[in-house]
């Protein structure tokens, strides 16, 4: 017996209601893995910036003029999460990072 199956009431929960709510948990931590990757980078003085396509973050270091040093575009995977073709593209292309995290709570 999987706990997750039941519901409160100990009736079983449709299949689909089990894949929205695997879906609903994966973009949780997915979301929480991407905050503590952001964090990461702004305490170490990175800037940063949130992107569209290909990788959730643009980080850049700053020199004390101003002028970009380091610029790097990171992408943060949480668990077995793969690479999509857009992501493998990108990362061909531009200088990639692909940060992998377990975040504790989500």
């Amino acid at each position: 017996m999987i706990f997750r199956d039941y519901d409160t009431f100990g009736r079983k929960k449709s299949k689909k209601q089990r894949r929205r709510e695997t879906l609903a948990e994966s973009r949780a931590k997915g979301r929480a893995g991407e905050d503590i990757v952001g964090m990461k980078y702004a305490l170490q003085g990175y800037e940063v910036e949130r992107t569209g396509k290909g990788s959730d973050f643009r980080v850049r270091r700053r020199d004390l003029f101003g002028r970009v040093v380091e610029s790097k575009l990171v992408e943060v995977k949480t668990g077995k999460g793969r690479l999509s073709e857009v992501q493998k593209k990108t990362k061909k292309k531009k200088k990639y990072k692909v940060e992998r995290v377990e975040p504790l709570i989500y």
